[in-house]
């Protein structure tokens, strides 16, 4: 690795993804690795696309969406579109992730009232049989 390359094996390293995985991306036309033969070198825009591509991953985000916020990046407005955009997909993942929180919570709820149902059931039916 130099201060301004790495390798695909420095990469799924540094970042705990699989060679497969930054092909993908690269596919996707979310990375953009200089190409030495059949060598890849990932640049520091190259990390920095990956780190928020995982981040976005890990938000819910689509690669569609994420591809569509890191183009803006090149917009020539220190990023105000890019930040407003970001915040507007963030917002709906928010307000999305937030109800399926509220439906999960419903759901436990239920089924642990379903589970102390069913125990003070075995409960009761093991008393009698310890009557009869």
């Amino acid at each position: 690795m130099t201060d301004t390359t790495m390798t695909i094996r420095e990469m799924c390293e540094a970042f705990d993804v699989t060679p497969r995985t930054l092909r993908f991306y690269e596919s996707k036309e979310l990375l953009f690795p200089i190409r030495q033969g059949t060598r890849r070198l990932f640049t520091k825009r190259d990390r920095a696309r990956l780190k928020l591509i995982l981040r976005g991953k890990r938000f819910g985000f689509s690669l569609e969406e994420i591809r569509q916020l890191l183009d803006l990046y090149d917009m020539g407005d220190q990023q105000a579109t890019q930040l407003a955009k970001t915040h507007e997909v963030a917002a709906r993942h928010l307000a999305e992730m937030e109800t399926r929180r509220r439906e999960l919570d419903d759901a436990i709820t239920e089924l642990k009232a379903q589970m102390d149902w069913g125990q003070r059931e075995l409960a009761r039916l093991a008393g009698k049989a310890t009557a009869a």
